[in-house]
């Protein structure tokens, strides 16, 4: 224990003595450096690629049912039982129908394309989460017979209408045979708006009560396709497998499978990312074998004196191995603090330098959300500061065995 007391000692007042060369020591504190960098850079990026899945996620979630039912020829005659089936299986918290279509919405000379789902609002409140991100005005709202509309915030933005407004709603009349068909026009009022935080939805979904959707496409008591809210949006291919299994006549898809390769490319965004980031905690151990290096050099008499003293080769390696794991030390615990008080400002960082330089730092239009996200997952930073450490320490372990291979007598002489 008291070897390893004074080897601890010479090796820390190696890291911070005034009397070593100023090259070693600002290769010291460029070493600490880089390995703060790293670790911070590492873990503000997880946390960023973090924020853009969850986003995905939360954003798709929002609006995509965690499993769905449709008819293979678009419709389902009886949706009462098909849900009475739903809901006898482990898991599922709600089941609400819906009717699709498309149409444009116009509003004097602005025209968009939406989709156009027909919902019940009573049952889609608690089958999906679009009922907790109205922005203004209410879902209940949606009347019977009203043609009332509740719209994206992009696609109310982009048309010029508030709630309260008057639009047009152009709908293809599905059931002509005629080439020259005519489409049909409905007047409709914008009864409130939803911002789910992905630009698809927010700027292409438009939300009518079934009833009117029934009534525009003359489905009669059919619909589109039945939606289910699950507990665990986790447990949705076990689900849709298992109603599969009980509804033969039906499509039965869940919203993993339709958002595969979306979430299959974030992954692999973010090995890739890990791992040229992490290159630059290789290039910080190199710093900091470097700088060790020249430290040796700067004290081959010193070792020359400690080994006459009787220190051992293993005792003048562990003295250099103290000094080069201070640095990494340091240098983690200052990038880990730094990398989390930056991950947690990212969205205010990111919005004042936009303000501030005039640019935009993410097109909604190309990923899909709003601004940049970031979400600090602990697990992500104790691996990124262990990796690290680690490192840290292999950096220390060939200007070790160089410094206990330093010969007393040839130190002595040529110093």
């Amino acid at each position: 224990m008291r070897a390893m007391k004074y080897e601890n000692l010479i090796g820390l007042r190696y890291t911070r003595a005034r009397r070593t060369s100023q090259f070693v020591v600002f290769l010291s504190i460029v070493s600490m450096a880089g390995v703060a960098l790293a670790v911070a850079a590492l873990i503000v990026v997880l946390s960023v690629v973090n924020g853009f899945e969850h986003e995905f996620r939360r954003g798709i979630l929002g609006a995509t049912p965690h499993v769905q039912a449709t008819g293979y020829d678009g419709t389902i005659p009886d949706w009462k039982a098909v849900a009475a089936h739903a809901n006898l299986l482990t898991g599922v918290k709600a089941v609400a129908p819906y009717v699709s279509g498309q149409g444009l919405i116009s509003m004097g000379t602005k025209v968009q394309g939406a989709v156009l789902r027909g919902i019940d609002p009573a049952l889609e409140s608690r089958a999906s989460d679009l009922a907790r991100q109205i922005k203004d005005g209410k879902l209940e709202d949606l009347k019977p017979g009203s043609m009332g509309l509740v719209l994206g915030s992009e696609l109310a933005r982009n048309l010029g209408v508030k709630v309260g407004d008057r639009v047009a709603l152009v709908i293809p009349d599905a059931n002509s045979t005629s080439e020259q068909a005519m489409p049909r026009m409905k007047p409709a009022r914008v009864v409130a708006t939803f911002s789910v935080g992905m630009y698809d939805f927010d700027n292409g979904l438009a939300l009518v009560h079934i009833d009117d959707m029934r009534s525009i496409f003359r489905l009669g008591d059919r619909v589109s396709g039945v939606r289910i809210q699950l507990e665990d949006p986790m447990l949705a291919p076990l689900v849709a497998e298992e109603l599969a299994q009980r509804q033969l006549d039906l499509f039965i898809t869940d919203w993993t499978r339709g958002n595969a390769n979306l979430f299959h490319a974030v992954r692999t965004s973010k090995r890739m990312v890990v791992l040229v980031v992490s290159l630059l905690i290789v290039v910080a151990a190199f710093n900091i074998v470097t700088s060790l290096v020249m430290a040796v050099t700067d004290k081959r008499s010193d070792i020359a004196i400690l080994r006459t003293l009787g220190a051992t080769p293993g005792a003048i390696m562990r003295i250099f191995a103290v000094q080069g794991v201070t640095i990494g030390v340091v240098g983690t615990v200052i990038g880990t603090v730094l990398g989390i008080l930056i991950a947690l400002q990212v969205p205010t960082i990111v919005q004042w330098a936009e303000r501030t330089f005039g640019f935009k730092a993410i097109d909604a239009e190309i990923y899909r959300i709003a601004e940049l996200p970031s979400q600090l997952q602990w697990g992500d930073v104790l691996v990124t500061a262990g990796v690290a450490l680690v490192v840290s320490a292999l950096a220390t372990l060939y200007p070790s065995l160089r410094a206990a291979r330093v010969k007393p007598a040839a130190a002595l002489r040529h110093d």
